[in-house]
């Protein structure tokens, strides 16, 4: 379909900034990967193929004794004894990573954590497990949270600033008394406080995040409402009677929308970095979840194992190092004032 002259301006404006336009490219390949992580780091086989027959372990849960063992429980695909019984009569297809984000690697050379090998390529943490594929797991529950949060946030933020800006009056004046009342709220005690209640989960931090995440597009987009609504093309559309949620949505909603777009890379990034954070002080996901932030709390913790703080710190440079590189392309590409 056929980009209309001003999107396809934006398009290539924002080709043009080369380092944000390689950077959106690294960064879709490395979230698309690290979708499928359990097809790249998972202690069970892809597929097993057992006395002429296809097994998907990934997929559904087999007992050992489909595959002539002793135990009705499921078949622990790392044992010996299990995968000389499959290998008997068949043979197995594994990941690249043989560890999922949780499995504990019992047969290190030396005590936990372990410097990295042939084996654990990025060494393990304190309890033994494989660096490497909780960085993987950990990378996509960073930025699929990253993604919830700066969504979720930046609706409510356009309906607000929207609300405000277009009636004004006392709904602006209580909104802004409201906004400067609850942006003041420490955040971070009330996460430390609840936490007493609820064990955190992902959608509780969410939830919770969002609460007090919404505000930083309220003022932009109410500033561009307040600006358009006395416009005379708005102002002809409330003289014939055109509803106000069709002013906002067709007329309005557009201009302000080019100022939200420009600011949600930049949101993604402050969103993936508060999860980092919760993690990092003890208050983020549960305990075991694969989290950057706790793999940075364990390289602080054992400064004897310094691939553990390497790593989680390159990952992270990285990953907002790239978002921040898009964020600059994409407010290049909607800068009027940029030519080409």
């Amino acid at each position: 379909m056929a980009m209309n002259p001003l999107t396809e301006q934006r398009w290539l404006r924002f080709k043009a900034h080369r380092r944000g336009y390689f950077s959106l490219w690294i960064f879709s390949v490395l979230f698309i990967v690290s979708l499928f992580a359990e097809l790249i780091a998972n202690d069970k086989p892809l597929l097993i193929n057992f006395d002429s027959q296809w097994y998907f372990p990934i997929v559904e849960q087999y007992a050992e004794t489909e595959f002539g063992g002793e135990f009705a429980t499921e078949a622990d695909y790392t044992d010996p004894f299990v995968v000389d019984l499959i290998e008997q009569q068949g043979y197995m297809v594994w990941p690249l990573i043989h560890f999922n984000y949780d499995t504990i690697n019992y047969n290190l050379a030396g005590p936990a954590p372990s410097a990295p090998d042939a084996v654990n390529w990025l060494g393990t943490d304190d309890k033994g497990r494989d660096v490497l594929a909780r960085i993987i797991y950990g990378f996509r529950i960073s930025v699929l949270f990253g993604f919830a949060l700066t969504i979720i946030s930046t609706l409510v933020g356009v309906v607000v600033g929207a609300c405000q800006g277009y009636y004004g009056g006392w709904l602006d004046l209580m909104g802004q008394r409201f906004i400067e009342v609850w942006s003041g709220m420490p955040t971070l005690f009330l996460l430390i406080i609840l936490s007493s209640f609820v064990e955190p989960n992902f959608w509780w931090l969410l939830g919770i995040m969002v609460l007090f995440s919404w505000m930083g597009l309220v003022g932009v987009v109410r500033a561009e409402f307040l600006r358009c609504r006395n416009f005379d093309y708005v102002r002809a559309a409330q003289a014939l009677g055109v509803g106000d949620s069709r002013i906002i949505l067709r007329h309005m909603l557009p201009n302000a929308m080019v100022a939200s777009l420009t600011m949600m890379p930049f949101i993604l990034s402050g969103s993936v970095t508060t999860l980092t954070s919760l993690d990092f002080l003890g208050f983020g996901l549960p305990a075991g979840s694969p989290s950057l932030g706790e793999l940075l709390a364990q390289g602080k913790t054992n400064l004897q194992a310094p691939w553990l703080g390497l790593s989680a710190f390159a990952v992270l440079s990285v990953m907002l190092s790239l978002l921040v590189f898009i964020g600059e392309a994409v407010r290049d590409a909607f800068d009027p004032h940029q030519q080409g």
